[in-house]
């Protein structure tokens, strides 16, 4: 695995988020169009880190698919596996930032380029050639779109990758939250690194206490990373027979908090690319995947802590400027604000 190409592909949605950015002087509020999507923001948050990420995604043949290409070459996102779409528009969302920093949605995607993806799209070469394989549930809200996720998956798992995997649900994309619950069910299969919100555990397994809500999980799937992430509560890693846990490093300048669960993300793989994944690795998939379980397994509470730790500062870091994918913050950054705290 060590020889691979590439340290992350990611596979899924890539849009333009507006995001509100003041008001007109007719009192009209200014929309600011930010490059987006969940796969995409943790690519470039691992760019940030020195590692060489790939994406494969769909957009429209329109200025605003020109614009997202742009924005990913310029943070140093490969984009061999991007495709482009002329029946389609590129998918756009609108973003409500409410008073704290949450966010609303409003999704223009019916249908979207981002969900046309095929399986003939896919270039498999590239899956193959990296040491994680990065996906969302956003890819399977759709068939075409399923089918090709589900096709890299396959892909990944035969060639030895690693799998991550981040529901990021968004209820209103769905036709219906059983289909959603069954998708994401299927991702977490297929996993071995889970990253999971508060407020998705509560929905998946209907448990409001979080630990619960983690044994439900794992009494089904055999994943030997969960990380979870709380907002302003913190984070959580959970791997056999340990849980750790964090605060978070909350800001009075919060702007927003959109890509704070992304490069929360990003930064946990980074530290799995540097220390779980480092040296020779077994060329044999099934072998690959029971070692990397070993070293989830002997991690220690001192690591956990300190991999979560370096992933708070960067997601709150995130959380004071506007937008994600072009404004993530290099480790100097990181190191920098944690050394003040």
């Amino acid at each position: 695995m060590s020889r691979k190409t590439y340290d992350v592909t990611a596979l899924g949605e890539l849009l333009i988020d507006f995001t509100e950015n003041g008001v007109s002087a007719q009192g009209n509020p200014l929309m600011e169009a930010n490059p987006g999507g969940a796969p995409c923001n943790v690519l470039a948050m691992l760019k940030r880190l020195s590692k060489k990420p790939a994406f494969i995604g769909k957009i429209g043949e329109d200025i605003f698919g020109k614009q997202l290409e742009k924005a990913l070459q310029d943070v140093g996102i490969d984009t061999r596996g991007l495709k482009k779409s002329e029946e389609v528009r590129t998918t756009l969302a609108f973003v409500h930032t409410m008073e704290g920093g949450d966010r609303e949605f409003s999704f223009y995607r019916n249908p979207g380029a981002d969900m046309m993806l095929e399986e003939a799209d896919l270039d498999e070469a590239l899956i193959r050639d990296s040491r994680i394989f990065h996906y969302g549930s956003l890819s399977m809200t759709h068939e075409n779109c399923k089918r090709a996720t589900r096709r890299a998956i396959d892909a990944a798992k035969e060639s030895g990758a690693v799998l991550s995997f981040d529901p990021n649900l968004r209820e209103s994309l769905w036709g219906s939250l059983e289909d959603a619950k069954e998708q994401i069910l299927y991702g977490m299969e297929h996993c071995q690194i889970l990253k999971i919100s508060d407020n998705e555990i509560q929905w998946l397994t209907g448990e409001e206490d979080f630990d619960k809500g983690i044994d439900w999980i794992r009494e089904r799937f055999s994943i030997p990373l969960i990380l979870l992430s709380m907002g302003k509560e913190g984070s959580r890693a959970y791997t056999e027979g340990k849980r750790v846990e964090t605060p978070a490093f909350v800001q009075e300048k919060t702007v927003e908090t959109t890509g704070a669960g992304d490069t929360f993300c990003a930064c946990v793989l980074n530290y799995v690319l540097e220390n779980l994944l480092a040296g020779d690795w077994p060329e044999d998939a099934d072998e690959g995947r029971a070692l990397f379980a070993e070293k989830c397994k002997a991690c220690t509470e001192e690591q956990l802590r300190d991999m979560l730790r370096f992933a708070n500062a960067a997601a709150s870091i995130v959380t004071t400027k506007k937008g994600a994918l072009r404004v993530m913050p290099e480790r100097a950054e990181v190191e920098a604000f944690l050394a003040d705290k």
